[in-house]
């Protein structure tokens, strides 16, 4: 092999890996690394102004392309700038290559300014976590971090590359990148166990995870509900159109507290759970989620997950894309004519229940279309019915969400992101970087102000890289949420009326000027038609564009 630097060589790994896009901010440690992207034009660079918003935007991108995506840091600080929104694409099982440049390796002993051990910091968060000492073993380093960031349940890994190995020059054999074959079939002995659970079950139900999504399996899950006629929620903290929404039976989000799922719960005998998580729980309760009694079928594609909380009656690891056709084949078999009837029976009834609470929705979100300032349920419905059917919606509005998937379209895998892992930050980001991987879809992203604010910089990118997203800000000057739960404690606060560091008015936050001066056209909304006339130039202007809601502040439930 020709003599070649580490710099070059990474870029090189890289794009044998498929890379298209880095994502960066960089640093006097990442010098070499962009001095060979000045002469390399196969790799686009795209620069955030803060590691957090740097993240999210390469989450973002990884989601919706399911390929290897890289985000570039500087040192200590870049890193821990990042670990928030690190850890969202954790918990999404986001395909990321995450690098920081570090200080030549003769120099750390003597622990410079920024030095740290880089790869201990990410350690928690990712798959696998190494720094590279030698630059023999740079390819090998880099394949093995993209075969492991790729490999089922997929995730972020992590690199430190110290300055020297990328300044340094070698003969090195640069390898060739492995993939792990991802569609694998579930245990047939499993399959027909769950088969006849499921045959037998008077009541079923079905909680769709994100992996339904990321193997594009809508339609063979649709396939098992309608032979069972049960109701499909989609998990609590979901971040995919894990079921389409327009289908008869999606029943909306299970939820993340537990005496609201345990009151669903209740109805149903058996669970069947298609890569959900069972279950991930905002606050701690004295209610147990799960009813006694309850049989559990759980499919997962990460084995961690199966009967990690509650044991499971059949567990199954395996794809659901590939898996599902098999369950499906078992339960036409074991399934006996009067058990058939039976499930058209639950279809047609379950339906009819499910139409008439989405009805009742609309009605109420309707009824509240005049009522100013803007309510949340009229806005989504608002918005949902004036979106195209392509479009793409990014959501990270916390407490103003009440019935989104059920309000906004999103009936195809890609056409709706949410918030995975609970760390508020992402949206704005991450929007970007859906966008720049669905370019040819309009996207729209429904960001709470409080969540806008911990990566507005963003904007500057969407801005800098004209990525036509159009970021809708549900503004409510509030941290609303954390005001309803300490209301519901009904101590001091709720006696007092006082909710210390939750307000935002005291100086509002001026997100139309915010946004102009990071180079994003925007305007303010006072009323439904003032959202939709703005949100119809936005996307048809082809650029970035901020819509500033002013939605009502109440947040105590109505009595």
């Amino acid at each position: 092999m020709p003599v070649i630097s580490g710099k070059r060589a990474f870029l090189e790994l890289l794009v044998q890996e498929g890379v298209e896009i880095i994502f960066g901010n960089p640093g006097t440690t990442e010098l070499p690394l962009m001095d060979a992207l000045a002469v390399d034009s196969r790799i686009r660079y795209v620069l955030g102004m803060q590691e957090a918003a740097v993240m999210a935007m390469a989450d973002g991108y990884a989601q919706a392309t399911g390929r290897l995506t890289v985000a570039n840091f500087h040192v200590a600080p870049g890193l821990g700038n990042a670990l928030g929104m690190l850890y969202d694409a954790q918990k999404a099982g986001s395909p990321i290559l995450i690098t920081a440049g570090q200080h030549e390796q003769t120099f750390n002993f003597m622990e410079p300014i920024l030095w740290a051990d880089l790869a201990a910091i990410a350690r928690p968060f990712v798959k696998w976590s190494v720094e590279v000492h030698r630059l023999a073993d740079l390819p090998r380093a880099v394949h093995r971090a993209a075969k492991t960031a790729l490999a089922p349940p997929t995730g972020p890994v992590f690199l430190s590359l110290p300055g020297d190995i990328l300044n340094a020059e070698a003969d090195l054999d640069l390898g060739a990148p492995t993939r792990v074959a991802a569609d694998y079939r579930g245990d047939p002995a499993a399959v027909a166990a769950a088969a006849r659970l499921l045959a037998q079950a008077k009541r079923p139900a079905i909680i769709a995870g994100d992996a339904v999504a990321r193997s594009g399996a809508h339609a063979e899950l649709a396939a098992i509900a309608e032979m069972l006629g049960a109701p499909v929620y989609a998990e609590g903290v979901a971040n995919t159109a894990s079921f389409p929404a327009s289908h008869p039976l999606f029943r909306g989000t299970m939820g993340r507290l537990a005496p609201g799922i345990r009151r669903a719960l209740d109805a149903y005998d058996v669970l069947f759970s298609v890569g959900g998580d069972l279950f991930t729980l905002s606050l701690p309760s004295s209610v147990d989620p799960v009813p006694p009694g309850l049989k559990i079928v759980h499919l997962d594609t990460d084995p961690w997950e199966l009967g990690k909380n509650y044991a499971a009656e059949v567990a199954i690891l395996g794809e659901p894309k590939t898996s599902l056709p098999d369950l499906a084949a078992a339960l036409g078999r074991e399934m006996t004519p009067a058990q058939k009837s039976r499930g058209e029976e639950r279809r047609e009834t379950t339906s009819a229940a499910i139409a008439a609470e989405r009805a009742a929705l609309h009605d109420r979100a309707r009824g509240e279309a005049t009522k100013q300032p803007i309510r949340p349920l009229a806005l989504l419905q608002a918005i949902g019915e004036a979106l195209p059917d392509n479009a793409v919606v990014v959501e990270e509005t916390l407490s103003s969400g009440e019935g989104i998937r059920q309000l906004i379209k999103s009936n195809d895998p890609q056409s709706f992101y949410g918030l995975r892992g609970g760390g508020i930050g992402w949206g704005v980001p991450a929007a970007i970087g859906i966008k720049l991987a669905l370019p040819d879809r309009p996207v729209v992203a429904l960001i709470g102000d409080g969540s806008a604010m911990y990566t507005c910089q963003a904007l500057w990118t969407a801005a800098h890289d004209h990525v036509g997203v159009v970021f809708v800000i549900l503004n409510n000057t509030s941290y609303r949420i954390l005001k309803q739960r300490v209301f519901a404690m009904q101590g001091h606060a709720a006696q007092t009326d006082t909710y210390v560091g939750m307000e935002l008015n005291d100086p509002p936050v001026d997100f139309v000027a915010l946004a102009r001066s990071l180079g994003v056209a925007a305007e303010r909304a006072k009323s439904l038609e003032e959202v939709l006339a703005a949100l119809e130039r936005g996307l048809a202007s082809g650029q970035p564009m901020l819509v500033d809601v002013e939605l009502d502040r109440a947040f105590k439930p109505v009595v």
